[in-house]
């Protein structure tokens, strides 16, 4: 069963394989009150359960220092793939993982498929 949620922000839906995909807008500016909703999102669509996430950032402009630091809290994501494209996504996506003092892991990939391959093996496992 897919779920999806749309807004203008973002899209998010639970696939057949029990990841949750979010993708941000193209040219996206991510500030705190976006990260926020994300989260709430993500935490809404979960309930109890936690599930792998894929975020797809690879046309996301700017992440502010409070998204940031939304991003850094635990969430019902057992797992995070930050998934872009180019070096400027690597540089917000460091932010990103130089902030993770969860407990829940975090990595970069530009291959969607590498990216879905290290979210399933965490699924099974």
């Amino acid at each position: 069963m897919v779920v999806a949620v749309s807004t203008a922000n973002i899209e998010l839906h639970l696939d057949e394989h029990g990841i949750l995909q979010l993708k941000w807008p193209r040219q996206a500016s991510i500030r705190t009150r976006d990260a926020e909703a994300a989260m709430h999102r993500v935490n809404g669509l979960c309930g109890n359960t936690e599930h792998p996430l894929l975020v797809d950032m690879r046309t996301t402009v700017s992440v502010s220092r409070g998204a940031r630091a939304v991003f850094a809290r635990t969430c019902q994501a057992s797992r995070v793939a930050l998934l872009g494209a180019s070096p400027v996504d690597k540089v917000i996506a460091n932010f990103v993982l130089a902030m993770n003092k969860t407990t829940c892991p975090k990595r970069f990939f530009t291959s969607r498929t590498e990216a879905m391959a290290w979210l399933l093996a965490s699924a099974t496992a």
